[in-house]
């Protein structure tokens, strides 16, 4: 087979998502609904078949038809007509889970789910954001091409369903966002929530549930790995939309699941893993996430973000509710925060409270957009303090909890230190030295006031008793 460029890849990737219509086709009505030919093939222009074939997504006689390897044709268009291949793919998705296919080297698995329908141009949550990490990570030879059994992308994973949605989102909000697909098909772009503003195209509802079963594949992954190995891999859910701004009742902030809400779930009702932690040093306070588990005393929420910032929430003493008092922890900085500030608060703040919680399993809202670069805030982290994260992460998980820990992708708006960073995150994973030193530029730095964070980490220490 020839060697495919991360473009195709994404390509190829992001089509997962038809098994779930495909499905609806042949056991019941299209949930998307009639969707313009032009859209469905540039959203999907090839298929993926299994772990060790791709499909050739080579166009037939007409424009909107596609040839697999097997030999079944299918065409994309106004009435989502399909032919034998339908079956073919729904029959090689259901193959085996991906965990079946994560060896005991593994130290690093991904898996992505760029989006590419779920896109507008002058969004900064548009679909240029995981290709560009995709590409970084070929770049610098951080792929299973360069890496072999070390770093592993599990590429079968299956959508959420609608049930796994339902574990943190209402019916209501689940239902309706699924009949505003037809709206977006007519109109091309709607807005279904104002404060972020949170936009929908034909295919968000069928990629957002990618998103969220890429989450939770990399669960199952994970656990499974930590069941043969006392050092699993750690995983990252490189999805979009992002998802800890989206509240029980709706979206908000970009985000349209509660993607790492949703593994959370997961990980209790299928392996049994009561006890999350869940860590969330996005600049940007996760208020969705914060909202799904207020209540609850066996999922601990743990939030850094900076003060005064979008959506105006996470206030220090905001600690939880009724049962659920004292889970919830939240960490407003200043404005000029950076990497002395991040590591005072890990060493005094994260590492006390979840030694104490005692998890099953970390899972780890991993925002990259309080980079010194990004546009949407004024925090100044870098590569660096990326890197220490993840590596401070990794290790506080293997000391807890058997190394079980999950990424997920929330914000990062400038794409070179989005990429940068996430391929520090690798090297994290991956136990090498961080080359930070060469992409950062330490003279965009300035002072940051460490007085306000000092007094701010002692009255969070008073609050929560530690």
């Amino acid at each position: 087979m020839g060697t495919t460029t991360p473009t195709s890849r994404v390509r190829i990737r992001v089509v997962t998502v038809f098994a779930e219509i495909l499905q609806e086709l042949l056991l019941g009505s299209c949930p998307v609904g009639p969707l313009p030919c032009r859209a469905a093939t540039r959203a999907y222009p090839s298929i993926y078949i299994s772990p060790g074939q791709r499909a050739s997504g080579t166009a037939t006689d007409h424009p909107n038809d596609y040839l697999c390897q097997c030999g079944s044709s299918f065409s994309v268009n106004n009435k989502w007509s399909f032919s034998l291949f339908a079956r073919h793919a729904l029959e090689e998705r259901n193959a085996g889970l991906p965990s079946d296919h994560i060896g005991t080297s593994a130290k690093v698995i991904y898996a992505a789910a760029p989006a590419m329908g779920h896109n507008q141009e002058s969004h900064p949550e548009c679909n240029s954001r995981v290709p560009a990490i995709l590409t970084a990570l070929e770049k610098m030879k951080l792929t299973s091409k360069f890496r072999g059994l070390d770093v592993v992308e599990v590429q079968n994973f299956r959508p959420a369903t609608t049930d796994d949605i339902r574990s943190v989102h209402a019916g209501p909000y689940i239902s309706g966002l699924e009949k505003a697909m037809y709206q977006a098909s007519e109109k091309g772009l709607i807005f279904i929530e104002g404060s972020g503003p949170t936009y929908a195209t034909a295919t968000t509802f069928q990629e957002s549930l990618l998103a969220a079963g890429a989450g939770i594949s990399l669960v199952d992954s994970v656990v499974a790995a930590s069941k043969v190995s006392k050092d699993p891999p750690v995983a990252f859910a490189l999805i979009r939309p992002p998802g800890h701004h989206a509240v029980p009742k709706g979206p908000m902030g970009f985000c349209v699941f509660g993607n790492i809400a949703i593994a959370a779930r997961y990980a209790q009702r299928a392996h049994g893993l009561k006890r999350v932690f869940i860590i969330d040093f996005d600049v940007h306070h996760g208020n969705g996430t914060n909202d799904a588990f207020y209540e609850d005393p066996d999922i601990f929420f743990l939030s850094t973000h900076q003060a005064g910032s979008y959506p105006g929430t996470g206030k220090i003493d905001q600690i939880g509710s009724g049962s659920g008092e004292g889970s919830t922890l939240n960490l407003p900085l200043p404005g000029g925060s950076g990497d002395t500030a991040m590591r005072k608060v890990f060493d005094e703040v994260i590492v006390p409270c979840a030694q104490r919680f005692k998890p099953d399993i970390i899972l780890v809202s991993a925002g990259y957009d309080a980079h010194l670069l990004d546009p949407l805030a004024s925090f100044q982290f870098t590569t660096g303090t990326y890197y220490m994260l993840a590596s401070s992460i990794k290790q506080l998980a293997k000391d807890l909890c058997g190394g079980r820990c999950v990424f997920f992708l929330e914000g990062g708006y400038n794409l070179t230190s989005l990429s940068n960073s996430v391929a520090e995150t690798f090297r994290a994973f991956l136990g090498e030295w961080s080359l930070a030193a060469e992409l950062d530029d330490p003279s965009y730095l300035h002072e940051e006031p460490l007085n306000k964070v000092k007094q701010i980490i002692e009255k969070v220490k008073h609050i929560h008793s530690f």
